[in-house]
This record gives C-alpha cells, structure tokens and sequence, in this order.
C-alpha cells in the first residue's frame, strides 16, 4: 500500500488509520484529510501515537477541532490510550501533496485540475 504519511506502523494497522483519515473533512475543501494530504506523520512511539499534520491555509479557525478528530481517528484505528497530535507549518500545504485519488476528488468537485493550475503559476 502506497502511503501518503510518514509512519512506523505495520501495514495492517497503516490500511485501518488510512480508513479512518478518510472520514475527517478538510472545512473548506469537501475532501478528507488524508487525502488532501495533509497527515504526514503517524508513528507509535512509547505507547503514544504521535500525528504531524498541516493544514491547507495559515490561521484556519477550527484548525483545533480538524486536529482533534484527526486524534479521535487514529486512536480509534491504532486502539491506543494517547495520541499527540501537532500543527506543523513549516512546509506550507500545495495542491501536489494530495493523493491521486484526492486530485481526482478535486476535479470532479470543482471542474478543474489544481495540481496542474498550481505548477503553471
């Protein structure tokens, strides 16, 4: 299985937090997180599940309710007691970090390929 995150997980538990990243909506853009890329990191360190994650736009106002049901997610896929979950900006989201199956999401939604309009900016 192709994984568009960072992760120490067997495959059998990566395919469950796939899964359930598909059922937690971007606010603004109608595609799950996981698909619009934004989870890049889901690891098991010491019993904590530890997710990096981003978001699509600086300053987002539920940006701590989508970090939270992304939390809610991977405890519920990986059946651990903790999860951390950080907010990481350091590299700004793009359009070229969705999945295929999300660029296609997209195309369908809006009518337009973004992956292709953003790298002919």
């Amino acid at each position: 299985m192709d994984v568009a995150f960072e992760t120490n997980l067997p495959p059998e538990i990566v395919k469950k937090v796939v899964e359930t990243l598909r059922q937690v909506y971007d606010p603004e853009i109608p595609i799950n997180v996981y698909d619009l890329g934004l989870v890049r990191k889901v690891i098991l360190e010491n019993g904590v599940a530890k997710v990096v994650m981003t978001l699509t736009a600086v300053g987002c106002p539920v940006a701590g309710v989508v970090a939270q049901e992304v939390g809610y997610a991977v405890q519920s896929a990986i059946h651990v007691e903790d999860v951390e979950v950080e907010i990481d900006f350091e590299k700004p989201w793009d359009p070229t970090q969705m999945t295929p199956q999300g660029r296609e999401l997209f195309k369908s939604i809006y009518g337009y390929d973004i992956v292709e309009q953003y790298l002919q900016a």
